[in-house]
């Protein structure tokens, strides 16, 4: 089936789940649904992956461009593949689940043209684009084409993890403190920050309890904003992320861990105030993770979601509306898959798609409808796809119609 197919039957599939009572949430897991599998376009490079989809169907994350050395942020529509743009870098991307405006506003992260004094490389370069470029990056906006860059808080650079449907914009930003907990060549405090909805409305979070720095990951139409707490570090996960926080009226609460005092991380919240993130467990450090995915609920607290058999690492990277889970699990003979948590127990998302389809490696995101998006491999091309998997019921793994 060709990709142009999609969008015909994605609104197919929207339409049955929206007024269909055998499609909904509790069917679905019931049911447990096949997955039509589609390779999304690329920019001319081999490495690509799908970040978020939002409720209108937009497909966005990063594909790099010809030689695989840079990547361009990426919106998948209509069957058309477009290049976002840079803010005068060389690397562009929408890095995080949490971009769920349905209003035409896309966020991430972008180099700019401007040499960073202090040579630091921070959050851009080691968790976001494949090589360093010794520029600035900037947290950016996009909407009908056009891009603009958003402040800091004093210092070179910002990042820009999501966007809800009320314009605010969720990330973290440099200030000018020179911070004693950061790790060479990281040198400046940065704190999660919250934009918007106004242009120029910026609204610092501060850590947890004795914790020095801050990162906001995602934000729901509360407002309710979820990240991390804890040392400077090099700014990407490990120590960074001592506490994983929900912060309510500029307020951060602990939402608690496993026991380890690294890569406490929430990815995502959706409208309910359900969160999803990965904690790790006792014995970890910054360079050892032995994280598991969580879902954390106020009533249930927080749950350990647990891996496939054989793998000793899961990461919970998206939940909608209905509390469906995707994320990954990583730490086995067989590397990476993606995973479904059905009932609350982790399915590898290939045991449920045609065979023939691209090992799918992980899943970062998922629509109301049950549209799965992230990223694959293709080994029949040897090319690393995005890849969106749209949920089709009565239709069983080899692609029969059920009696």
């Amino acid at each position: 089936m060709t990709f142009s197919n999609l969008i015909a039957l994605t609104m197919t599939a929207s339409i049955l789940c929206a007024f269909s009572p055998g499609l909904d949430a509790q069917t679905a897991s019931s049911s447990h649904p096949s997955y039509l599998v589609f390779e999304l376009g690329t920019l001319g490079g081999t490495v690509n992956g799908a970040s978020a989809i939002n409720s209108r169907g937009w497909v966005m994350g990063a594909a790099n461009l010809p030689g695989d050395a840079t990547e361009h942020a990426t919106l998948w529509i209509y069957g058309k593949t477009h290049d976002l743009g840079t803010l005068g870098g060389p690397n562009i991307a929408v890095p995080w689940p949490a971009v769920k405006n349905d209003r035409g506003l896309i966020v991430g992260i972008s180099d700019t043209a401007d040499d960073n004094p202090l040579h630091e490389i921070w959050s851009c370069a080691l968790a976001f684009f494949p090589t360093a470029s010794g520029k600035n990056c900037r947290g950016f906006v996009w909407k009908d084409g056009k891009m603009r860059g958003l402040p800091t808080l004093g210092g070179y650079n910002g990042v820009a993890t999501g966007v809800n449907n009320r314009g605010q914009i969720v990330g973290w930003a440099e200030t000018t403190v020179h911070d004693s907990t950061c790790a060479a060549p990281q040198v400046l405090q940065f704190l999660g920050v919250v934009y918007g909805p106004g242009k120029d409305q910026v609204q610092a979070l501060p850590p947890f309890g004795n914790d020095q720095d801050s990162a906001a990951t995602a934000i729901n139409d509360r407002g309710q904003v979820v990240g991390i707490s804890g040392e400077c570090s090099n700014a990407v996960g490990g120590l960074s992320a001592h506490h994983a926080v929900l912060w309510e009226n500029g307020v951060p609460i602990d939402l608690g861990n496993f026991g380890g005092i690294a890569w406490n991380t929430p990815t995502a919240i959706n409208n309910h105030g359900d969160v999803v993130g990965y904690s790790d467990f006792p014995g970890d450090s910054a360079t050892h993770r032995n994280y598991h995915a969580f879902l954390w609920t106020k009533n249930g607290g927080l749950k350990d979601l647990g891996t496939l058999p054989g793998d000793t690492r899961s990461i919970a990277w998206g939940i909608n509306e209905k509390g469906q889970i995707v994320g990954q699990s990583t730490g086995g003979p067989n590397g990476s898959h993606a995973v479904v948590w059905e009932n609350g127990v982790p399915v590898d998302l290939n045991s449920r798609v045609a065979p023939g389809s691209p090992t799918l490696v992980y899943a970062n995101d998922i629509d109301n409808y049950g549209t799965i998006v992230g990223g694959a491999f293709d080994p029949k091309t040897n090319i690393s796809p995005a890849f969106s998997a749209v949920p089709v019921f009565g239709i069983d793994d080899h692609g029969h119609h059920d009696d």
